[in-house]
C-alpha cells in the first residue's frame, strides 16, 4: 500500500515542474547537447556527456526526491541517497577519470540506444499526454526519475567496452521501483521503464568478444 494517492502524486509533479522553471529547457538542450557529441566527437566529450549524466541523477536526487517527493513518501531520502551515489559514480568514473566512452559507432546497440533516448525525451510526455496527464502535473525528461533512467540506459547502449557494471545497478533498481508506478499509478509511459533494465543489462553483458559480465574498474 502506497502512504499517497495517484492524485498526490502528479500534484507534486505540478508543484516541482512551477518550482524550477525553466530548468525543464534545459534539460532538453543538455539531452540534445549529449546525443550530437555521440555524433560529433570532439576532444573531451565522453567526459561531456558522462557529466550530464551526472548533473542529471544529481539534481533529480536533491530538487526532486529531497524536496518535493518526500513531502508525501519518506523513503524519497533513501531514493535520493541513491540517486546522488549514481551521480557521484558517474561524475567520478566518466568525468574525473575518463573512463566511460560514448560513440554511435559501437553498432547496432548504439542505435537501440538512441531508441532509448527518443522514447524518453519524446515517447515519454506523448503517451503521458494520451493518457491524460497534462503539464505540469507531469515527469519531465533530464529532471525526474523515470525519464532520466530510461535516458541513461540509452546512452549507456552507445558505450564502447569496457564498462563498470556498478552504473548499472541503481539505474537497474529504480527500474523495478520507478516502473511499479505503471502499475500501481497508473503512469503507462513507465511500462517501458519496468523493462528497460532486462533489455539493456544483458546486451551490454553480451556484447564483448569474451561474453563475459561486464568489466568492473
Amino acid at each position: 500500500m502506497l502512504p499517497f494517492t495517484p492524485d498526490q502524486f502528479l500534484l507534486v509533479f505540478a508543484r516541482y515542474n512551477h518550482a524550477i522553471w525553466p530548468a525543464q529547457i534545459g534539460a532538453y538542450l543538455l539531452g540534445g547537447v549529449a546525443v550530437a557529441l555521440l555524433f560529433w566527437k570532439p576532444r573531451g566529450g565522453d567526459r561531456a556527456i558522462a557529466g550530464i549524466l551526472a548533473a542529471m541523477w544529481l539534481w533529480t536526487a536533491i530538487a526532486y526526491h529531497a524536496f518535493f517527493f518526500a513531502s508525501i513518501n519518506k523513503a524519497a531520502y533513501l531514493f535520493a541517497a541513491l540517486f546522488v551515489i549514481q551521480g557521484g559514480y558517474f561524475f567520478y568514473e566518466g568525468y574525473l577519470r575518463g573512463r566511460i566512452h560514448f560513440t554511435i559507432e559501437s553498432g547496432p546497440l548504439a542505435w537501440l540506444g538512441l531508441a532509448f533516448v527518443t522514447y524518453a525525451a519524446a515517447l515519454y510526455p506523448l503517451i503521458g499526454r494520451v493518457a491524460g496527464h497534462t503539464y505540469p502535473a507531469v515527469p519531465m525528461f533530464g529532471l525526474t526519475p523515470c525519464p532520466v533512467t530510461i535516458f541513461t540506459f540509452g546512452m549507456l547502449l552507445a558505450t564502447v567496452p569496457p564498462l563498470s557494471r556498478w552504473l548499472l545497478v541503481i539505474p537497474v533498481v529504480w527500474s523495478l521501483i520507478g516502473g511499479s508506478a505503471a502499475i500501481l499509478l497508473h503512469v503507462p509511459q513507465d511500462w517501458f521503464l519496468l523493462v528497460s533494465g532486462l533489455i539493456a543489462v544483458p546486451l551490454l553483458a553480451l556484447r564483448s568478444p569474451a561474453r563475459r559480465l561486464l568489466q568492473t574498474s
